[in-house]
């Protein structure tokens, strides 16, 4: 078992930044691919930004790329994403998600945060 819990999340005016945290405990990091997801009251669940468990690759939904940049830091269990430029679109519950493997940009990962709140003023 992985249990996922994410923190950073806030208030922010248009064009400011925040950094989200993702702290990891239960088992070794290092094998899982972790994804960012964002959910906006009604929508559905997207990938937001991802990074692999090999190679630490990275891949980026169109909406923020340039924008927000993961990363991760395996000796602390834990994985980041810098959000920066910050939109009104981007208000949502971000998640982050880990899965054993290949990192993929569907909802298909096995472990789940609780989300934390960003919300993005005009």
């Amino acid at each position: 078992q992985v249990q996922l819990v994410e923190s950073g999340g806030g208030l922010v005016q248009a064009g400011g930044s925040l950094r989200l945290s993702c702290a990891a405990s239960g088992r070794t990091f290092t094998s899982y691919s972790v994804g960012w997801f964002l959910q906006a009251p009604g929508k559905e669940r997207e990938f937001v930004a991802g990074i692999g468990w090999s190679f630490n690759t990275t891949y980026y939904a169109d909406s923020v790329k340039g924008r927000f940049i993961i990363a991760r830091d395996d000796a602390k269990n834990t994985v980041y994403l810098q959000m920066n430029s910050l939109k009104p679109e981007d208000t949502a519950v971000y998640y982050c998600a880990a899965r054993f493997g290949r990192l993929v940009t569907t909802i298909d990962y096995a472990y789940w945060g609780q989300g934390t709140q960003v919300t993005v003023s005009s």
